[in-house]
């Protein structure tokens, strides 16, 4: 059964009334259980038979999606430092270098929190604001788009 069909199939059980579907096509077999509680997980269940010329590993037949898990994280309580350009992140100067800040560090109005490299260009993103560093939502040397939170600093 092709994926796509797969993805179409789930798209319109998940718009309409139906809380339960099975749908076998030869050796496959798909169920999905919709539950009415929108922070309760959607189960899905899938056997695809293994080829007898190429083996596979076992690999579990059910899994599950929790929509809401992102947000039962507490969030760090702060205001969001975000990206101004496009580019990529680092958190020192060179490679060599101590990270300009780490979380549970006080930053000062002014201070350099990063480096963002955008066409050979090296931007230093600094703090507008005085507080400590709760969180630092970006990993090193990794790519970052325009408006993207790359830090949580509460404020003094």
């Amino acid at each position: 059964m092709d994926l796509k069909l797969i993805k179409n199939i789930l798209d319109l059980i998940s718009e309409s009334d139906v809380n339960e579907v099975s749908i076998e096509e030869g050796d496959f077999k798909i169920k999905v259980k919709k539950q009415s509680d929108a922070s309760a997980p959607v189960h899905y269940q899938a056997t695809v038979p293994q080829a007898a010329a190429a083996p596979a590993p076992a690999q579990p037949a059910v899994s599950e999606v929790k929509p809401e898990a992102a947000k039962s994280e507490p969030k760090p309580a702060g205001d969001v430092v975000k990206s101004p350009i496009v580019g990529t992140f680092y958190e020192a100067a060179s490679p060599d270098s101590d990270p300009f800040v780490t979380v549970g560090q006080r930053v000062e109005s002014g201070q350099t929190l990063c480096i963002i490299e955008a066409m050979k260009i090296m931007n230093e993103i600094e703090a507008e604001f005085s507080g400590t560093v709760e969180k630092i939502l970006v990993s090193n040397a990794s790519p970052v788009e325009f408006d993207q939170p790359l830090f949580i600093i509460k404020k003094d």
